[in-house]
Parts: C-alpha cells; structure tokens; sequence
C-alpha cells in the first residue's frame, strides 16, 4: 500500500514547472460522473497548493466550480509521475501568479492564446514522486491486445469513429482512468495498456495496478482519456466492468459518451448532437 503525503516534496516542486509535460485534472461534473481534462499549465505554488492556467474553455473549468473535489496527475518526460486529490478554492485574473504563466515560453511567443484565469486547488494528499511499472505495463500490454479481439461486441452502430478507435490502439499512447471514489473525490490510475475492443469497448488487463483497479466497483461509471506524444487526445466514459481475479482480471469499458477535448473547439461527439441554427450572436 502506497503512503499518503499531506505535502509535496520541496526539492520536488520543480518538476511540476515546465509546460512540457503531462497534467490531468479529473472534475465531477453535474450529474456525478467523472471528467478528464489536460492542463500542461499545472504546478505547484507551495507544498499544500497547486495552481494552474486557462487558456482554453472546456466542461472541467465550470465543473470545479460547482463541484470542488479533483484529481490530479502529473507525468513528466522523463516519467515521473505525481498523483493525488485536491479542493478547488477560487481563481484571479491578475497578480503575480498570472504573470508568471505567462511569462513562460509556451504562451509568452504564443499568438493566438495566452493563459487568461489562473486556477486555486489545496492539496489533500498525494503519494509522493512515483515511477511507472514498465515491466508490469508490457506484459499488461500484451495481454489486453490479445483480449480485445476475442471480447469484441462489433456493435452495430459505430461509437469510437476509426481515428478515436486508433488512437486508442497506436503504439505508445497513454492512457488513464478516473472514477469517483467513495469519499466524492475523482482518483486517476494510468491504464497505459488500454486498448479498445471495436469502437464501442475498451479492455485492459489488471496486471498493472492490480490493487487500484480492483477498488473499482463493478458497474462504475468511468472515464478514459487517451493522449499520443504530439498531442493527439480523445475522452470516453462508459461503464465498467471486470472479470477474473486480481492481477489476472480483465477491465471492460462499455462506452455510451465520447468528447473531443483538443483545443480550439471542444465537444460532444458521440451520442450526436443535432446541429441548431445560430440566432443569438451577441457575446456573452
């Protein structure tokens, strides 16, 4: 069982700093389930507290507002990766701190966007610096792609359209998920070994992270973020399912929601949304 850190390391700090690197947020949206967004623009401003930007706008920048449990990762080039639980307690639009976002190179020679609102969390807990389990990943890797040909659904009507449903099978892409925990807070666990079972399911094996995925009740309601090294990222959530025992279980992800997270326009792709006409054109 991993130990649960109320502070972050200080000399550990300045990894968080740069902008090349992996950070998610998970939020409870309205109805109680679960959200991923990726927000690079994250770090810590002291050992109980973490910040980070917006430039973008998306559903888990209105979710912590009405909702202020998250969670978070953070997962730096060099694979160390940090995780946790924090509350969300308020954002500015100025000062020291939004100064110092922007003064960063990814969004000081930025044209186009810069970090507008500068975001608040406390931390609550966290494991401490982290390393992946390759060896245990790989052979979880091998596994699930043998299973997801034999756990297909071939689902009449497609989910995952074919670049999604790649994307979650190319070589080298990432993947988490997050549930909502007993206490209401999110929690992340990497599921690099996601590989998606036709377009409407994704199968992963337990043999990494077999104790943390085996918390996870059965008929959750779980989502899946998927991101490549260039940037490439998709958002699914569906219901969960599992099958065997520890580290030789199966995880099954029956999808019924797909969201488009890549900047600059964010949305809803699967159930379809029917197209309404603009009337309004006023800015609000």
């Amino acid at each position: 069982m991993m130990k649960i850190l109320r502070a972050f390391d200080e000399k550990e700090m300045a990894f968080f700093e740069p902008t090349e690197k992996i950070g998610l947020l998970a939020t409870v949206n309205p109805n109680g389930l679960p959200h991923i967004t990726l927000i690079t623009a994250m770090q810590a401003k002291t050992r109980t507290q973490m910040i980070w930007g917006q430039f973008t706008e998306g559903h888990s920048k209105r979710h912590v507002l009405q909702n202020t449990n998250t969670g978070f990762l953070i997962l730096t080039i060099d694979r160390k990766m940090w995780r946790g639980k924090a509350s969300y307690t308020h954002f500015v639009k100025e000062g020291e701190d939004y100064q110092m976002f922007n003064d960063k190179p990814m969004f000081r020679y930025n044209s186009y966007f810069g970090i507008h609102t500068i975001h608040y969390m406390d931390l609550l807990e966290t494991f401490g610096q982290e390393a992946l389990p390759l060896a245990q990943i790989a052979a979880s890797s091998i596994i699930s792609t043998a299973a997801r040909f034999a756990v297909n659904t071939h689902a009449k009507k497609r989910i995952l359209k074919p670049w999604a449903q790649g994307l979650f099978n190319r070589l080298g892409s990432l993947k988490f998920l997050s549930y909502v925990d007993a206490d209401g807070y999110p929690v992340i666990i990497p599921i690099i070994q996601c590989q998606a079972a036709g377009s409407g399911r994704l199968v992963f094996s337990h043999f990494a992270y077999p104790d943390e995925l085996a918390k996870i009740p059965q008929g959750a309601s779980v989502a899946v973020f998927c991101i490549t090294t260039s940037m490439e990222d998709v958002l699914v959530r569906g219901t969960y399912h599992k099958k065997g025992g520890h580290a030789a279980t199966l995880g099954f992800v029956d999808i019924d929601w797909v969201y488009n997270s890549m900047p600059p326009c964010h949305g809803q792709i699967y159930p379809p949304l029917s197209l309404e006409p603009v009337t309004d054109f006023t800015t609000k």
